[in-house]
């Protein structure tokens, strides 16, 4: 879930207990997903933390890479991914700089990253996940939504701001409201989200 942020060491999330967004199982959203068919071909998990959407993805058939700047995270996902006898990739790297990976991509999988992101930041995301994702192949983004009451974890994102974020370029095939799951230690079980299923145009 974690990618550059000033100011933010997204390896120290990890060197403890688990963080609020690393539940040990895939979000239901995108089991739901996956059991639909929609995790397929090459995909990215972009800000995969500990890897549970990529290896849901590969168990599913994709070939999957998950992406992360905390090098904890990925050694725990690649931990897991050999203890579940899951062929997933991991790798180190930053989700802003995408189109220095070398790879391209038929899905791509964002869950709880797009929020993290200041508005500079977000820009440079958008344009980097439009840059490795092939055309007419699908983004799925799952983030924190402004219909959360109160103002303790992430950024809250309007379904405004997610439209106008993927304008040229995108179209936006669904968006809905849904729910992450994360660790009730932290004082709640689920966390108001928007669930986007965006799908790659080309730009003009």
């Amino acid at each position: 879930m974690t990618a550059t942020e000033p100011g933010h060491d997204w390896d120290d999330s990890y060197s403890g207990p688990p963080p609020p967004w690393d539940i040990g199982r895939p979000q239901p959203a995108f089991v739901r997903l996956a059991e639909a068919g929609a995790l397929t071909g090459a995909l990215l998990d972009a800000g995969c933390g500990t890897g549970e959407h990529t290896i849901l993805a590969a168990s599913h058939g994709a070939h999957a890479l998950g992406v992360d700047v905390s090098p904890r995270a990925i050694e725990t996902a690649r931990r897991k991914a050999a203890d579940r006898h899951v062929d997933a990739r991991f790798r180190v790297f930053d989700a802003l700089v995408l189109g220095t990976l070398g790879e391209d991509f038929d899905t791509i999988v964002d869950s709880g990253l797009f929020h993290v992101f200041d508005d500079a930041s977000r820009t440079r995301y958008v344009r980097a996940v439009h840059g490795v994702l092939r055309p007419d192949g699908h983004l799925h983004v799952m983030c924190f939504s402004d219909r959360q009451p109160g103002d303790w974890g992430p950024r809250r994102v309007t379904e405004e701001e997610l439209r106008a974020s993927f304008g040229s370029g995108w179209r936006v095939s669904s968006l809905i409201p849904d729910r992450f799951e994360i660790n009730p230690v932290f004082g709640a079980a689920t966390a108001e989200a928007w669930l986007a299923d965006i799908v790659r145009t080309p730009l003009p």
